[in-house]
């Protein structure tokens, strides 16, 4: 009884991260200020802790938590508080294309949970079906997939280091 109850809970906790960190990354899109894009960013890297917290790989949420949260994001809060913004369309809160954007990401949702629906095996639709075991994904994510995350930090890394040394460039030419 309490171990079902306790995998429910695993599941609904998981469900709440992701939609949490979900949420984290829209906002990320819409928002037009820096300081609250890298809050929305800081929110969604520490809910993806949460989930790898509850898949059972706690070093990985401990380092997502510390490097990513810790370290990365305060340089990144760091350079937004350093850069000069004066763009009077920075001041706007949300951007022009927020309307055609969420008419854009309704389609997105519906055609995703249609794909997902009918990739379902009809068994596992059923009432009583266990869903996905969370150690399961853990164990494929781990063993398929720890190469491609790792080269996605790599990219954003990158991506970061590219906008400062264009900022810098821009910086110089105008005086």
């Amino acid at each position: 009884m309490i171990d079902t109850l306790l995998a429910n809970l695993d599941t609904l906790l998981l469900y709440v991260f992701a939609l949490c960190a979900f949420a984290g990354a829209a906002l990320m899109i819409v928002l037009r200020q820096p300081m609250r894009v890298a809050l929305a960013l800081i929110s969604t890297m520490i809910f993806l802790g949460g989930i790898y917290g509850l898949l059972g790989v706690h070093f990985i949420a401990a380092f997502q938590v510390l490097i990513y949260v810790g370290a990365v994001m305060v340089f990144m809060v760091y350079v937004i508080m350093l850069l000069d913004v004066r763009d009077p369309a920075v001041r706007r809160r949300y951007s022009k294309l927020l309307l055609p954007g969420l008419v854009a990401f309704a389609l997105l949702i519906g055609v995703l949970a249609y794909a997902v629906w009918n990739a379902l095996p009809a068994a596992s639709r059923t009432a009583g079906s266990e869903g996905f075991g969370l150690q399961l994904f853990a164990t494929t994510f781990l063993n398929a997939y720890w190469l491609h995350f790792e080269l996605t930090s790599v990219l954003l890394l990158a991506a970061v280091v590219a906008a400062i040394a264009v900022i810098r460039a821009g910086a110089r030419r105008d005086g």
